[in-house]
């Protein structure tokens, strides 16, 4: 499913998603009927204009896996994107994996193995995310309203295993679970009025705590 600007679709459209997303099945006048597999959802955000939008709730975006920030082409890809879509023709779109081989894909990422403290570490990241933790990092008991929770944890390892697996690696590795940080976390990571009146992103959040155990481990 590809939601296009989700957050313009009202509160109750929005919960609607979090059945299906969490449960992969669909309630309609209290008939339950199972999703296609393989089966996933994602969505877009305007990031610029508020009019007429819903803010998703933190626990609609928690069933999201990654939250990905993109930004403005760079000059080649912008000149790309103006050339095939101002042309008279257009490129066909054809499949180029089946559900069957997505599932498959899936089933390979979850046999990667993953070392005890590369564990431990995806663990001690989002409980020093939690202010009234006593696992707390100091900037997020000042910064932070609200942590991650433990969905974060299964990301990070799921993320880190697939990094894995596309870098060639047979085991996942502290820099396979890093690169997975912002997009598993910043969604995850809600800032209270003093870190927004200070510039402190939940991104600027991430840093700190990667930076934070790194050099524990050095």
């Amino acid at each position: 499913v590809l939601a296009d600007e989700v957050n313009r679709a009202t509160p109750k459209t929005q919960s609607a998603l979090l059945e299906a997303m969490e449960e992969r099945q669909v309630t309609v006048e209290g008939i339950t009927h199972n999703v296609p597999r393989p089966f996933m959802v994602m969505a877009t955000q305007n990031p610029v204009e508020y009019e007429g939008t819903f803010p998703l709730p933190e626990a609609q975006l928690d069933r999201f896996m990654f939250f990905i920030e993109v930004e403005y082409p760079d000059r080649n890809e912008e000149r790309r994107i103006a050339r095939e879509t101002t042309g008279a023709a257009t490129r066909e779109i054809t499949p180029q994996v089946s559900g069957a081989q997505i599932m498959k894909y899936q089933e390979l990422v979850e046999r990667v193995p993953v070392p005890d403290h590369i564990y431990d570490l995806a663990v001690d990241i989002v409980r020093a995310t939690r202010p009234a933790s006593g696992d707390a990092a100091e900037f997020c008991k000042k910064l932070v309203s609200w942590g991650a929770g433990p969905r974060a944890v299964q990301y990070l390892i799921r993320g880190a295993k697939a990094r894995a697996v596309l870098h060639g690696s047979y085991l996942v590795r502290q820099e396979d679970l890093e690169a997975v940080a912002h997009p598993v976390l910043r969604h995850r990571i809600i800032t209270n009025f003093q870190a927004q009146a200070e510039g402190t992103s939940s991104t600027v959040i991430v840093d700190q705590l990667l930076d934070q155990f790194r050099d524990a481990s050095a």
